[in-house]
Parts: C-alpha cells; structure tokens; sequence
C-alpha cells in the first residue's frame, strides 16, 4: 500500500510503501488520533519507520501503490 501522509505547515507530504492492508492503515491511524497526545507510527517496506504526532497530521491517504510500467510506445 502506498500511505501519504501530509503534515500540518509542511510544504511536502511523507510518502511511504507498507506491508499493511487499507483496513490495517485506517485502524493505525484512527487509533493515533485518538489520543490527544497520540503519534502515527508506520514503517515501510525497507524497514524504515516514521512517526507523526497525531495533532500535526493534516491528512493521511491509502491506495494501491504504482505498479511503474516500463517500455516504448510505438507509434
């Protein structure tokens, strides 16, 4: 799954590769916020861990990632 995070007065988001299904993503992230000093915890695929305290997190999206195609058109 691709995640992208934005965070609040940050001009660019935080995106990352996860092992974890939508669902899995969407309960991480309802549980950071519940907390009123709560922070979002997620690795990535190469096992790189980011955390976001929850009262910065301006958006978090969930999507399949980019299979990247690579070849020519012909024309």
């Amino acid at each position: 799954m691709e995640v992208k995070i934005g965070v609040l007065h940050t001009p660019r988001e935080i995106v990352l590769e996860s092992a974890l299904t939508p669902a899995e993503v969407e309960q991480v992230v309802a549980d950071a916020l519940k907390s009123v000093d709560g922070q979002l915890s997620l690795a990535d695929d190469k096992g790189r861990k980011v955390i976001v305290p929850a009262n910065l997190i301006a958006y978090v999206e969930i999507a399949q990632a980019d299979v990247r195609r690579v070849g020519f058109a012909g024309g």
